[in-house]
């Protein structure tokens, strides 16, 4: 390791990503609990032969030969299945480092583990031995936070939303969504005159992946991505469905501090409250909170009021949609202020800050559901969401848009600042679903 990298490591009070570990006594007990964490949330680093007093890291004095000792401890448990399931770990992750007095410590770097490898659990039982990292701290996860992390390891054999619901039928779906969204397939379609188009609406369904068979078994009926996007708001939440499924827009536009929100779109009873109309009354709300400079059209003479804002806009919703963890207790909740928009969904990122911005890597909860979206034009599929949103805002010249990830519930938060100003904090200007749980997450753009 750098020794001005080691430096700075040794600077920083421990936190949500650096963990100091006395290892006077050899190698510490809890060790693979901060293990566990580190690889279950964003990943962190780990010194043995060091711990912290007052605020600030204090050396054990450990000799080479001790520190090189704690090392080959390391490896004997990092590929004993019976302490962690996964090593996860290569070499250069793992090494012994002098310091400026003379003595040694041992330095791990542990990664956020992919989604496909999670749960990092030890001894051999995923219940009740499975940690995520919250400051600090390390804690256990819950059954449903371990159940999820399994849910999300082997979506891509069997997501949730592919799920086949028995005894739904097209009376549980809303024949007027499904009539806006064939429109809007026709519309987006119309110059390659698309052969679906012609279809009824049963078979449509089957193409786009609301209605399924599985071919092993003769198993067929709707799926749960099928009800979310097209179903009847009683229907979506019934218990053989998704009974914790829950959307919802606050509007913030008014000075009163007694006053919740100034205007608001959920669930009551006026509308269904399926994920398709969701997504056109809340964007076209969103848009209202964009400039509108206008181009002309390629025939030089139509007006067009639509931006690169406008379509980062629209990406980020279809995103915060496609991505919630709809099994979960929680809701998708979009929030518009004045200086901002937030939109928050329920679960946890299944890659990496960094990877969601580099690009070019594209995973899904909801694939079925990115699909249908994705038939409109809405939605990339080729990991270049985070570019269209990006560029948006730089081409406003406004604050580039952050990630948060809140533990104990489980959400990720992005916040658009419809201002230019690099001082903004997500942490002081939050809605009700941020709190002291919240691990924000840089994502400046160079």
């Amino acid at each position: 390791m750098n020794n001005e990298r080691l430096k700075a490591i040794l600077s920083i009070q421990e936190n949500a990503e650096v963990e100091y570990k006395s290892a006077k006594g050899g190698f510490p007990g809890t060790f693979w609990e901060t293990f566990s964490a580190f690889a279950n949330t964003n990943g962190g680093i780990i010194v043995l032969g060091m711990k912290e007093k007052n605020g600030s890291p204090i050396s054990d004095r450990l000799a080479e030969n001790e520190a090189i000792r704690l090392q080959k401890m390391f490896w004997d448990n990092a590929h004993n299945p019976q302490k962690v399931n996964h090593p996860l770990l290569v070499e250069e992750d793992v090494h012994v480092e002098p310091l400026d007095d003379g003595s040694w410590v041992l330095v791990v770097e542990v990664p956020r583990a992919e989604y496909s490898l999670r749960p990092i659990f030890l001894n051999g039982q995923p219940y009740g031995n499975t940690y995520k990292r919250r400051h600090e701290g390390d804690y256990h996860c819950t059954n449903e936070e371990v159940n999820l992390m399994f849910s999300d390891a082997n979506h891509l054999q069997r997501s949730s939303d592919a799920r086949i619901l028995k005894g739904f039928t097209l009376e549980d779906l809303d024949s007027e969504t499904l009539k806006l969204y064939r429109k809007a397939f026709d519309k987006r379609h119309k110059e390659s005159a698309h052969p679906w188009s012609e279809l009824d609406d049963l078979s449509f369904l089957k193409k786009v992946g609301a209605y399924r068979k599985v071919r092993e078994t003769g198993e067929e009926g709707f799926t749960v991505a099928g009800l979310l996007m097209f179903g009847k708001t009683e229907s979506i939440c019934d218990q053989e469905c998704l009974p914790y499924y829950f959307v919802d827009y606050q509007e913030h536009l008014r000075d009163d501090p007694a006053e919740r929100w100034s205007d608001r779109i959920y669930p009551d009873g006026r509308w269904e409250a399926n994920l398709y109309q969701y997504f056109n009354k809340v964007l076209n709300r969103l848009y209202e909170a964009l400039p509108k400079p206008f181009r002309l059209a390629n025939d030089g003479v139509t007006r067009v009021e639509y931006t690169t804002a406008h379509v980062a806009v629209r990406e980020a919703l279809a995103n915060c949609l496609i991505h919630a963890a709809y099994t979960q207790n929680g809701s998708v909740l979009v929030n518009r202020w004045k200086d901002r928009i937030e939109m928050s969904n329920q679960g946890t990122m299944l890659v990496s800050v960094e990877q969601f911005y580099k690009g070019n890597q594209s995973v899904c909860r909801n694939p079925v559901l990115q699909k249908m979206f994705v038939l409109l034009g809405i939605g990339e599929k080729a990991g270049s969401g985070a570019d269209t949103i990006v560029k948006g805002w730089e081409d406003n010249k406004w604050t580039i848009p952050t990630i948060s990830e809140q533990l104990q519930p489980e959400r990720v938060k992005m916040t658009m600042w419809l201002t230019n100003n690099t001082d903004n904090n997500t942490d002081n200007n939050t809605d009700n679903n941020t709190d002291n749980n919240t691990n924000t997450i840089p994502t400046t753009i160079e």
